[in-house]
Order: C-alpha cells, then sequence, then structure tokens
C-alpha cells in the first residue's frame, strides 16, 4: 500500500521501519513502535506463532490498561482475527458489554452483535478528526478498529491524542471554549442528513422525546414530521483516571466550514445557519470564529498520525485520550468498529 504524501504536521509511518521496545515477561508477545519517535500507537505483536490473542488478554488485562493509558492506543498485529463473531468476542473479553450506536451522526449498518460498519461516506471524501461521540453527553470509553480488507491505497484511519491537541491551542482559544462549551444543532427531515429515525433508532416520537428530555437535549417538532434539537457539551474534559485535560468535541467537524465550499455554498442559498442539517456554534450560541475553527484543525493536523492497515489488525483506543478519522481511499476498504464502557457527563 503505498503511504499517504506528507504535508505540514502529518506524519505518515507506512515506510518507517519498526523500533522493538520490550518483550513481555511471558515471552508470548513483544511491544513496538510504528516509529522511533512517535509513542502512538503501541504495537503489541505475537513473538510466537499460535499465541491466542483472547487468552493473552484474560492474563494481561492490567497491563493493556495501564498501556492504553499511558499510549492512548494499541495496535494489536499478527494475530489476525478471522472473523466479526471472534471479534466481538475480544471486544467483550476486555471490555464487556458493547454499546448500541444510539444518537447518530454518521450513517452505519449494524453488522453483528453491535459490531458496526464504520462510517459509510463516499471513498473519496475525508472524515475529520475527532472523538466518538464527543457532541453528546454520553460516550463510548473505548473504541476497536478490525481491518478486515485494506484498500488498494489509502484508507489509513488516521489518530491524534486529545492531550497535545488541547496544548496546541492558544490559552484564548482553550479559555472561550472552556467558558462556553459547544452548541450542537440538528434539523432532521429535509432529506440532506440522516433522518430522526436513524438517528435515534427509533419511529415513536414519544420515545425521542423521553431520549431528549433525559440527555438534556432541546427540541423542537417543526411542519413535515421534521425535527430540531439543541444541544450545549462541554468542549473540554478531563480524562476521569488520570485527570489529564483534554479537547474532546466536534465543534469543527459539525461546523459548516466542514463541508466542500460547493455543497456549503449549495446549502447556504437556501438555509439559515440555524436550518442547517447541522451546524456547531459557541455555547452561548454565538458564531464560532473561522479563526478559532482554523486553529483547532491546524492543531489536529500538527499532532495526527498515520498509517497503512494490515489485514486482521486490531486497533484499541482510549476514546476520550485519542481522536480517529479517515482518509480516502481506492478500491474495496472493510473496517469494523465496537464501542464499549459507556461514559456520561451531566455538560
Amino acid at each position: 500500500m503505498k503511504s499517504l504524501k506528507k504535508s505540514a504536521g502529518f506524519r505518515s509511518l507506512g515506510s518507517v521501519r519498526r523500533s522493538a521496545v520490550d518483550v513481555a515477561a511471558d515471552g508470548l508477545i513483544e511491544t513496538d513502535r510504528l516509529a522511533v519517535d512517535e509513542v502512538l500507537p503501541l504495537v503489541i505483536r505475537p513473538r510466537l506463532s499460535g499465541v491466542a490473542l483472547k487468552d493473552w488478554i484474560i492474563g494481561n488485562r492490567e497491563f493493556i490498561q495501564q498501556q492504553l493509558l499511558q499510549h492512548g492506543g494499541i495496535l494489536f498485529r499478527g494475530f489476525a482475527a478471522n472473523s466479526v463473531t471472534e471479534f466481538e468476542d475480544l471486544v467483550k473479553t476486555l471490555s464487556g458489554s458493547l454499546l448500541r450506536y444510539s444518537y447518530r451522526s454518521t450513517p452505519r449498518s449494524e453488522v453483528e452483535g453491535r459490531i458496526y460498519t464504520s462510517t459509510e461516506y463516499p471513498p473519496d471524501q475525508t472524515i475529520p478528526l475527532h472523538n466518538e461521540m464527543s457532541y453528546s453527553r454520553s460516550w463510548p470509553r473505548k473504541i476497536w478498529f478490525y481491518s478486515v480488507k485494506t484498500a488498494e491505497q489509502g484508507g489509513e484511519t488516521p489518530i491524534a491524542d486529545s492531550r497535545k491537541v488541547y496544548q496546541r491551542l492558544s490559552p484564548t482559544v482553550q479559555d472561550r471554549f472552556r467558558d462556553k462549551g459547544v452548541m450542537y444543532v440538528r434539523n432532521y427531515g429535509s432529506g440532506l442528513d440522516l433522518p430522526w429515525q436513524d438517528v435515534f433508532n427509533t419511529d415513536n416520537v414519544a420515545e425521542v422525546e423521553r431520549h431528549c428530555e433525559e440527555a438534556g437535549i432541546e427540541y423542537e417538532w417543526r411542519s413535515q414530521d421534521r425535527l430540531r434539537t439543541r444541544q450545549i457539551c462541554a468542549a473540554i474534559r478531563q480524562h476521569p483516571e488520570t485527570g489529564e485535560v483534554l479537547w474532546f468535541n466536534q465543534a469543527h467537524l459539525f461546523h459548516i466550514s466542514s463541508l466542500r465550499p460547493d455543497l456549503r455554498r449549495s446549502l447556504l442559498e437556501d438555509l439559515t445557519e440555524e436550518e442547517l442539517p447541522r451546524q456547531a456554534f459557541y455555547g452561548d450560541g454565538a458564531p464560532i470564529a473561522d479563526a478559532d475553527l482554523a486553529e483547532i484543525r491546524q492543531a489536529y493536523d500538527d499532532v495526527e498520525v498515520a498509517f497503512p492497515w494490515d489485514e486482521g489488525d486490531l486497533l484499541l483506543l482510549d476514546n476520550m485520550l485519542i481522536a480517529h478519522g479517515r482518509r480516502p481511499f481506492e478500491g474495496q476498504r472493510k473496517v469494523l468498529v465496537g464501542m464499549a464502557e459507556e461514559a456520561t457527563s451531566a455538560s
């Protein structure tokens, strides 16, 4: 697979020779880095043929948790998961029951037992870096990826450390978003985005209203079965175990500036910003400054890391510590996703 051309701040690790770091005391696995100066992700490989990853996980849960908190992401490479069922079993072994993908923001299909396809956007589109469901007051603490089939070219899942993203931002931007948070506005029923029935996994109006009330989402039913929601969420959070400060929101992704210029112009010809399928504002309802959005995107670019998938790879991320995205690709690509360990917040 061809590695991506490097741009400012972007590190593609596809052509970098691995650097061995350590061998586990049991002698069954070794930990590697994909590059000498890059600690994300930690790579765990079997040292012997026939190492059963599930059995090794059972005996090394504490080690995995410690490494995940330190590095943010672990790439299990060379164990070669062979089926969706095996992938689901591995997720459950370490993380317990899988989470349902509720209050959706992107199209996905359930494959088996709450294992989902990765976001089903056209292959020529980039999916910006983001922490899963950070637009909500409930999100998965852990997210797993399983590379079933690699693309002919491209299709990397870039990742970025949310601690470093926050540290890259100016104190002015940090303070503004800490004080105000982010308001996410969504309009359903126009045919331009997911229908509310898909987002809330129900066609029952009462269930939608109950979900909104429990989640602190302001809702408004409009004409022709249309729904508008608003929710204010924190933009900056502390990790519950390490206490580290994290950039944890999707302001840059929900904002209309994330769309292609032609699509953006087309939408704004017919709709106000409040009527867009989705839009982000400061938490007080004011428009987010272009300079702030540019600084946020640059911070992600500066710390982004990408590597080519191998078929059978398993990537485990602490969803609060590490953001992820998707590069455009050619050919067939199949990456499956499982989420676990729900976290909730009042804001």
